[in-house]
């Protein structure tokens, strides 16, 4: 046990490594304001939805403060919500939202599960580890006959920048690197679509003054004004109807992919 939860791999509880968890506070005090963790559960909420209306149990691997889960409780579709940090310091403040949800602190290229979870579920984990095959072996794994895995990951290896770095992030993807790695570890049916599509010059913008500045505000882009982000999160709607719409969106600041366990 550490901090009161279960804990798989102990030894990665202080070894800080794929991200600081001292981001996490300032992350927690911008995500249920701030326009892209937003849109993001919601394109998440309607995926799950969409491709999966039979589940009723998830586990999401890097769940941070549990936001996205959050979001997914309060949506009423699962029964069994499981959560997962390598970090406790994360999982504070996921207990604190989600007084029902299991929680634990693991590896992700160990889970300590198998064949249990209708959804196994990662968003904007992935890229901050080496073995992300490994990791997403591991879903599969823990992924019950007949469920699947949704993931989102950075994508654009030209989008790279500074942020990318200082978030510890070892690469951003490409669809066809992704869909490889999904089918190598044995996930069938996989769809995909790129969000964030509509802000990527603006994104291209931040990237390109990111570059051109003296110094670096890791918190530039959580801070924003109100008329901004209720902008950005309207553009973030019109968006969400395209992807419901089946519109492809062929690219974006990140990508969304669903597979299926056979």
């Amino acid at each position: 046990m550490v901090d009161g939860l279960p804990a798989f791999a102990a030894e990665l509880a202080a070894a800080h490594i794929g991200f600081e968890p001292s981001r996490f506070e300032a992350v927690a005090a911008a995500e249920q304001q701030h326009f892209w963790f937003r849109a993001r559960t919601q394109l998440i909420a309607w995926a799950l939805h969409r491709h999966f209306p039979a589940a009723r149990s998830l586990l999401e691997i890097g769940c941070g403060t549990g936001n996205v889960l959050a979001g997914l409780a309060a949506a009423g579709a699962l029964s069994r919500l499981a959560g997962s940090e390598a970090h406790p310091s994360g999982l504070r403040y996921a207990a604190r939202r989600l007084p029902g949800a299991e929680l634990l602190q693991m590896d992700a290229r160990h889970i300590p599960y198998r064949d249990e979870f209708d959804i196994v579920a990662a968003f904007d984990v992935i890229e901050h580890v080496d073995e992300d095959d490994a990791v997403i072996a591991e879903m599969f794994a823990a992924c019950r006959p007949g469920g699947g895995i949704l993931l989102s990951v950075p994508q654009h290896r030209w989008l790279w920048s500074y942020r990318d770095e200082f978030a510890r992030h070892r690469r951003r993807f490409d669809r066809g690197e992704l869909l490889r790695k999904l089918h190598a570890a044995g996930f069938e049916r996989p769809w995909t679509t790129s969000f964030t599509s509509l802000l990527l010059p603006l994104m291209m913008l931040s990237r390109w003054r990111q570059r051109a500045a003296t110094g670096f505000d890791p918190d530039s882009e959580l801070r924003i004004g109100k008329v901004a982000n209720r902008t950005l999160e309207a553009v973030m709607a019109v968006e969400r109807g395209l992807i419901r719409a089946r519109l492809p969106l062929l690219a974006g600041g990140s990508l969304l992919a669903i597979a299926h366990k056979a």
